[in-house]
């Protein structure tokens, strides 16, 4: 079974570099919560600083990265207490 096309919000394409950039319409957005509380992952090697710590991302556009994610989770730390909430409307903060 095939993906379902999305649908094209607005569209931009770039007449030097051809380069076609999409806005797609996503019911939600869907983040990794532990214990109900938004939270950050932090990956760092043990035995050197370098490259340096990576912050992985915790939310998603679809729902079955944040469904892996939360289960990945939830295996490596022998809990359940890591869920995927999908939100669609929240507070918006001014730009400028």
């Amino acid at each position: 079974m095939s993906r379902p096309k999305p649908t094209v919000l607005i569209e931009y394409v770039d007449k030097k570099s051809y380069k076609n950039t999409q806005v797609l319409r996503s019911e939600g957005i869907w983040a990794v919560f532990y214990k109900g509380e938004a939270f950050n992952l932090k990956s760092a090697n043990m035995l050197t600083n370098y490259p340096g710590p990576k912050y992985p991302k915790t939310s998603f556009s679809n729902p079955g990265h944040a469904i892996n994610l939360a289960k990945k989770l939830n295996s490596l730390y022998s809990c359940n207490d890591f869920s995927v909430v999908k939100l669609t409307q929240g507070e918006e903060i001014p730009l400028y």
